[in-house]
């Protein structure tokens, strides 16, 4: 279990920050995507460190692990680099965590910024000490931050800038699912149409709990499960643990089973609080039917009707979506409805 977590510095103008593509190559088959997410770092000051996968023939990176998994140690062993940004998620990342140098990623903190199928880096960077951003991506998040709540946009700039010994989160109230087709340009920068929120749905709980925050994309932490780069049990002593679901809408019965494997694995015996998000394309029903199966696995099934559960949170799939820093004080307070950060998460 991890004593004290390093965390990497702050970013400030005219920062280095390196560009790779663990997962899928989408900048290589929707460039005009990508570029679009690079201007909001270029906007902030930021100079532009492109690794080699970060453009890379999407048949080619998935076909090389290894090359995926070079760009990363590359990354940051770089002296010049300051952080580390996913251009876009995937589904087969856990496939580069075997050649990835854990001792040179221990000695190097650095941020690493990402969601979806960037999960299994964010485990792995934690297992080894050093804290990570779990939030967007330059494809999916930064590229559309022109047409979401001027809120996101800041928001992730405190979080990469401007770092505090106590932040408080809260819901933007309003959010979309996905993106038009990115085949047609005329979709560059564009979301789908923004829907009402009606916030954070506090499910069960009373007072207030902390934890070091943990966790992931629900689909991809699946795959990592029984791996040598998956948490041993004693890891999950006192974690806010947070699950999301991505833009396959995993079905209700799937979500079902993933919950009931972690009350196996005695995961709700050791953790203060449990954070779902807002499931991407569920409709208002299935949102509910989602929470009732929560309470069901997780209160009646494993016994924990006092666990604070809280669902319909604003990260993952979803935009906008808060930015998590995994390895860092976090409390959950059901009497006053707020969570917070209750340590910097840079230096």
């Amino acid at each position: 279990m991890i004593k004290t977590y390093k965390k990497p510095g702050k970013l400030k103008k005219g920062d280095t920050v390196a560009i790779v593509s663990p997962s899928w190559g989408g900048p290589s088959v929707f460039p005009y995507i990508y570029e679009n997410g690079l201007k909001v770092l270029q906007e902030w000051g930021l100079k532009i460190k492109e690794f080699p996968t970060a453009r890379m023939d999407a048949a080619f990176t998935r076909a090389n692990p290894q090359v995926r998994a070079k760009d990363i140690n590359d990354a940051f062993a770089d002296p010049e680099v300051k952080a580390v940004f996913a251009s876009i998620g995937g589904d087969d990342s856990v496939r580069i965590l075997p050649f990835l140098d854990k001792q040179l990623v221990a000695e190097n903190p650095k941020i690493l910024m990402g969601c979806s199928d960037t999960s299994t880096l964010h485990v792995f960077l934690n297992l080894q000490g050093v804290t990570s951003l779990y939030g967007p991506s330059i494809m999916a998040g930064f590229s559309q931050m022109e047409s979401l709540p001027a809120s996101f946009k800041s928001h992730v700039h405190e979080m990469l800038f401007e770092p505090t010994d106590c932040y408080d989160y809260r819901p933007y109230g309003t959010y979309c699912d996905g993106y038009p087709d990115w085949a047609c340009k005329e979709s560059v920068g564009k979301v789908n149409p923004m829907k009402f929120d009606d916030g954070w749905h506090w499910l069960q709980g009373a007072g207030a709990v902390q934890g070091e925050l943990f966790g992931g994309c629900m689909e991809v932490l699946e795959m990592m499960k029984a791996t040598d780069f998956w948490p041993p049990r004693d890891f999950w002593k006192n974690k806010i643990f947070f699950l999301e679901t991505s833009e396959e809408k995993p079905s209700i019965q799937f979500i079902d089973h993933a919950l009931r494997n972690y009350g196996m694995l005695g995961v709700y015996d050791k953790i203060s609080g449990f954070i779902f998000s807002r499931a991407m394309d569920y409709s208002d029903e299935e949102k509910e039917e989602l929470e009732a199966r929560i309470i069901s696995v997780v209160a009646k099934e494993f016994g924990k009707p006092h666990l604070p559960i809280v669902a319909n949170f604003d990260v993952g799939h979803t935009d906008p979506q808060l930015v998590l820093p995994l390895g860092v004080k976090t409390e959950i307070d059901c009497a006053a409805k707020q969570i917070r950060l209750v340590e910097s998460w840079l230096k």
